[in-house]
């Protein structure tokens, strides 16, 4: 295995996460590093101080906080070919980790996206290879998730009831995944209208149309920390999250006869947005259902 490695981390003030972050990155692949910080205007001097003492990383200024997808484009922009590795800078890869997703890109190729295991600081298993939401499912997991977990439209959405195995997956967790970088610009990479969340639905649904698949490789772990933007503005996030997923979901019924429908929606998520900002129950959805055991091969 020989080559460089384009990593790219979008970076908001993100403290001393970073460090680890960076150190796993050195044991999960025999590959050389380009690290590239996509900075949405940090403030905490964490990408900075890092950078200084690494070789192989470097900050990259976005201009100001505009947002994950359009972050990432950023990093991405100057490379065109090969895979890159994706992340959040609170995610800790296990030793080897790259390197078995890039093997397990090796025995898909249509893969576009290939994403690992991930879990909880507690041990759980996040659902991080989900189907596209339908309509059904989608109404379902909204509106059960958060008071009954294993109700059957989230697990059948997370496919929580099978055990972890490789397989294509209808979208991937965007918080850590390998991407081939010539499908990620065929389909046009990210779309910034979305600011944050959803936006790697829309990314596995639009290369999915193009042929590609996201393949999930549970060989592969990491663990996500996760909620920190969640954690400083709870309101706005939740705000940004409803949002992005009307966004998504009338985005698929955008014909005029839909038009009462994405009315609803509208209504539907409106109220249920209203609803997390008091409850944060309701904010943090359905809990993971499956602890991170050795996959199935």
């Amino acid at each position: 295995m020989s080559g460089t490695l384009r990593v790219v981390a979008v970076t908001y003030s993100p403290g001393e996460s970073l460090g680890p972050f960076l150190d796993s990155l050195r044991t999960a692949t025999r590959l050389a590093l380009d690290v590239v910080l996509a900075d949405n205007g940090s403030t905490d001097g964490a990408p900075e101080a890092q950078a200084a003492r690494r070789d192989d990383v470097r900050v990259l200024p976005t201009g100001g906080n505009i947002g994950y997808g359009a972050a990432v484009n950023a990093g991405l922009a100057d490379v065109r070919s090969g895979w890159a590795l994706v992340a959040n800078p609170d995610v800790v890869l296990d030793p080897g980790s790259v390197d078995e997703l890039l093997a397990a890109a090796a025995r898909w190729p249509r893969a576009a996206v290939v994403g690992p295991a991930i879990a909880t600081p507690e041990g759980d298993l996040y659902p991080s290879a989900r189907d596209l939401p339908s309509l059904s499912t989608g109404t379902g997991h909204a509106v059960f998730g958060w008071v009954w977990p294993a109700n059957p439209w989230t697990a059948r959405y997370r496919r929580e009831r099978e055990a972890p195995r490789e397989r294509p997956a209808g979208w991937l967790s965007g918080s850590c995944f390998l991407v081939d970088l010539e499908a990620f610009h065929a389909v046009g990479g990210y779309d910034p209208g979305y600011f944050m969340y959803f936006e790697d639905v829309d990314l596995g649904e639009r290369l999915g149309r193009a042929g590609y698949l996201s393949v999930y490789a549970p060989t592969a772990t990491v663990t996500h920390e996760g909620g920190h933007a969640t954690r400083r503005q709870p309101h706005r996030m939740q705000r940004v999250h409803h949002t992005s997923a009307l966004r998504y979901l009338a985005g698929q019924y955008p014909r005029r006869r839909h038009a009462p429908l994405r009315a609803a929606l509208r209504a539907g998520l409106g109220a249920r947005m209203l609803v997390s900002y008091v409850s944060g129950r309701v904010g943090a959805g359905a809990a993971p259902q499956q602890q991170l055991d050795p996959p199935t091969p």
